[in-house]
């Protein structure tokens, strides 16, 4: 291969309880995204006693950074591990969270381009006035023909460069949402590795979900009380809770004259947030009959409701969501839901061949890639001077640290007063040593701008901009050049990773 595939340990291990009883009503079954091959999968979660483990993500052009994968093939290979030790099926789904808002972060991709360097597309900003559309009624609009041609124009020659950018051209269409393009992408890439994306914004799973969010509404207060508790609990225990909780606020919202806006509590009625628009619980329960897609969960309830309608076991979360999830516990005995257990989600990222290369070169590991730029590269740097100029460099500095520490004593005993032109004039022979090595390096800099420059395009393939790579940057990247083969190396380190992870199953090798 060209590539390996490097994975992130894994801090805790993780225990996992019996299974429940499994099964799922079969009118959510076509709230599921259409793509070839995924009919067997929704037989076997039809089938008697099924589970499943989840996932997901809000939807973002061209299927967003890479971590979005990640976190599916997640739900893949602990479903698959689970599968064994129960020997009943177990079933990947990634829950595409189309309710959301948040234009901001899914208007925009990165990608590496053939130069080595990062490059960037971005649809159109919504302005500060404009209505919270969410994503699954947000159009992608016609500024995706330039992000396309820009994918065109920027991906190097590969065997798989043509085939990546057809099928995300074939879904990202001007007219088609914006949570329906990546649905419909993901939902192809990921059926032939197992998974099955589910459309939470679907009627038949909002018709199903009305119930919860109107009874999440009834016992506001009760349900506010319970998250400051625990709150307070994960505060003392110096967790951070993640979101905060205790202002009014309800767990629901609403599709209002703003948008998606949260519902607050007034008295025996509702307020949206942004817009003042009142609501009376009949006429919640109104729009929760006649038009239910207009109501959503937000993020604490989302997973109880998610564990309340389908066979979950388990949710692949990333750090974020371990946070908040925590303080959701307090929801389920109140709702009377089973709670899914929550698991680390695997992390890693694809170091090309090219990039193993460069790091070996400069005896760098990947996480060293995550230093200030600047920082590094004077590291780099420092690192290829010659070792005589640093003995004498530092034998300079010692010779003089210790003469004008004499001359200072002999100084104090003939006139105290010439102590303080001793130290200025240490200070200047020391600041003078100091000008002499930044212009040795200056100049080992001015001689390595070609190694500083392959460092460069090391670190934007595995830290841009200092970040981890999967968090900025797309699969779209590493599919253009490594094509499938690469979701199944990284499923395979996913499954390696899960094998060494669970506890408390019966898991088999």
């Amino acid at each position: 291969m060209t590539f390996r595939i490097s994975t992130t340990p894994l801090a805790t291990a993780v225990r996992m309880p019996e299974p429940r009883s499994g099964g799922m009503a079969s009118e959510l079954l076509g709230a599921f995204v259409p793509a070839p091959g995924i009919a067997p999968l929704l037989e076997r979660l039809n089938a008697p006693g099924a589970l499943a483990v989840t996932t997901g993500q809000q939807p973002a052009l061209f299927t967003g950074p890479a971590y979005t994968i990640h976190k599916a093939l997640s739900a893949a290979a602990l479903a698959a591990r689970l599968e064994a030790a129960w020997e009943r099926p177990v079933v990947p789904i990634f829950w595409i969270a189309g309710d959301d808002h948040d234009f901001a972060e899914a208007n925009h991709v990165a990608w590496l381009g053939g130069d080595g360097s990062v490059h960037e597309a971005r649809l159109r900003e919504r302005g500060a006035d404009a209505a919270m559309l969410p994503l699954y009624r947000e159009p992608v609009g016609a500024e995706v023909a330039d992000a396309i041609a820009a994918l065109r124009a920027t991906l190097p020659a590969s065997n798989y460069r043509d085939e990546t950018i057809d099928w995300i051209a074939r879904h990202f269409q001007p007219e088609v949402s914006i949570a329906a393009a990546f649905g419909a992408a993901i939902a192809e890439l990921l059926a032939p590795l197992g998974v099955i994306c589910l459309d939470s914004t679907h009627r038949a799973f909002k018709c199903a979900a009305a119930p919860l969010l109107l009874r999440a509404l009834r016992e506001a207060s009760g349900l506010e009380a319970g998250l400051v508790r625990r709150a307070a609990t994960l505060s003392g225990d110096g967790r951070d809770a993640g979101v905060a909780v205790g202002d009014g606020a309800t767990l629901v919202m609403l599709e209002a004259r703003q948008g998606r806006d949260r519902l607050v509590r007034d008295g025996d009625a509702f307020v949206t947030r942004r817009s003042g628009e009142r609501f009376s619980l009949p006429q919640i329960e109104a729009i929760a009959a006649a038009e239910p897609e207009r109501l959503s969960a937000n993020v604490l309830l989302r997973p109880v409701i998610e564990s309340a309608l389908l066979p979950t076991v388990a949710y692949a979360a990333g750090p974020g969501e371990l946070r908040y999830l925590a303080l959701a516990e307090a929801l389920y005995a109140p709702l009377d839901v089973v709670r899914q257990t929550p698991v680390p989600r695997w992390s890693g990222m694809v170091v090309d061949a090219r990039i193993d290369r460069i790091m070996k070169k400069f005896n760098i590991e990947p996480e060293g890639l995550t230093a200030d730029a600047a920082a590094l590269e004077t590291r780099i740097v420092r690192a290829r001077m010659p070792e005589e100029a640093d003995l004498e460099l530092g034998g300079l500095r010692a010779s003089f640290a210790d003469q004008f520490a004499a001359l200072r004593t002999t100084a104090s005993r003939v006139d105290p007063t010439v102590i303080r032109t001793v130290a200025t004039q240490r200070d200047r022979a020391l600041a003078g040593v100091e000008r002499i090595e930044r212009k040795l390096v200056a100049a080992l800099r001015r001689r390595m701008q070609v190694e500083l420059g392959q460092l460069a395009v090391a670190r934007a393939a595995i830290a841009p901009g200092g970040k981890p790579q999967e968090r900025v940057l797309s699969a779209v990247s590493f599919l253009a050049r490594h094509g499938p083969p690469l979701l199944d190396a990284e499923l395979a380190a996913a499954n390696a990773w899960y094998a060494g992870a669970l506890e408390g199953a019966r898991v088999s090798a």
